[in-house]
């Protein structure tokens, strides 16, 4: 085996041939080790309640059906609420960004006034939070937003851990980059517009990530909040949808009535899918800013 290098062929040891091998077969199994559990959920989504008992879990059913996806796809409110869903994940991530970047910048730079304070005292509410009783007071009574899709936003908008890492982001950029643009007249907007925004894309895609993950399988506030059915978000919905499944077994198995018909286990299967399919199918495009350099692009241009 051999590598090509300006044209000159480089010929690999033996050792080198063989810790090559290792790595690929290490990287092969940590791959089947991770896609496993996924292909267990698509395949038991797909299987008839009577096997679930007889065989468990499969990765390829036995006898495939499609009963679970018609029972949750079958639902009409099921589209709404993924609307619901895909609305407060974009709005929120963007809104999110923008009060993280717009704080995290200033406080990543040293000649901000009372920068210390200013990071202790967001610190300080990772540490101690008002409760409950007094967030749904403030939320309901004060801010007026009960039973309003802003509820899913507003009150989850910024989050203090990710602002620190967005900071630290943003203080690992060459200082040199900053200081040419004030020479050249440019004040702090213009700065982390023109420059630092273009440098940290690696860095807002992965906090991006996070927040809209956060968004996406949100369900707590919706609880808490919501009382109309339209505005209800995915996983909020399809947690009721098995409450539901949960109490008519519960109460077939006091009755006696038999319930082997409802597709109890690969109901939750289906559910899981049709939760996390979009992410996982929107994951692999922005998979390529976590490799990504920091500082790459502003070396380069």
């Amino acid at each position: 085996m051999s590598n090509t290098t300006g044209g000159t062929k480089i010929k690999k040891t033996t050792g080198e041939v063989i810790f090559d091998i290792v790595v690929y077969a290490f990287a092969a199994l940590f791959c089947i080790y991770c896609l496993y559990p996924f292909a267990i959920i698509l395949g038991s989504s797909f299987e008839t309640e009577t096997n679930f008992a007889n065989y468990g879990f499969p990765i390829i059913p036995r006898d495939f059906t499609t009963q679970a996806y018609k029972m949750v796809l079958g639902d009409s409110q099921i589209f709404k609420a993924y609307g619901v869903t895909i609305f407060t994940t974009v709005v929120g991530t963007l809104i999110s960004m923008a009060l993280t970047i717009t704080m995290a910048y200033p406080l990543s730079l040293k000649k901000l006034k009372y920068r210390n304070v200013i990071t202790f005292y967001v610190y300080f509410t990772m540490l101690f939070g008002g409760g409950l009783v007094p967030s749904y007071l403030l939320i309901t009574r004060t801010l007026g937003m009960k039973d309003s899709i802003w509820v899913l936003i507003i009150p989850v908008a910024f989050g203090a851990w990710n602002m620190f890492l967005m900071r630290n982001f943003f203080a690992g950029i060459p200082v040199e980059l900053s200081e040419s643009a004030y020479m050249d007249g440019a004040n702090d907007l213009q700065i982390l517009i023109k420059i630092i925004l273009p440098v940290s894309v690696p860095g807002i895609a992965t906090i991006s990530l996070f927040y809209a993950l956060g968004y996406w399988n949100q369900w707590f506030n919706a609880m808490l909040y919501l009382d109309s059915a339209d505005l209800f978000p995915l996983q909020y919905l399809l947690m009721r949808m098995l409450r539901n499944v949960e109490a008519m077994r519960e109460m077939a198995r006091t009755t006696g009535v038999a319930m082997g018909s409802i597709p109890t286990n690969s109901l939750r299967m289906a559910t899981t899918v049709v939760a996390i399919g979009p992410v996982v199918f929107l994951y692999p495009f922005a998979q390529k800013y976590f490799t990504s350099g920091l500082t790459v692009g502003a070396i380069k241009g």
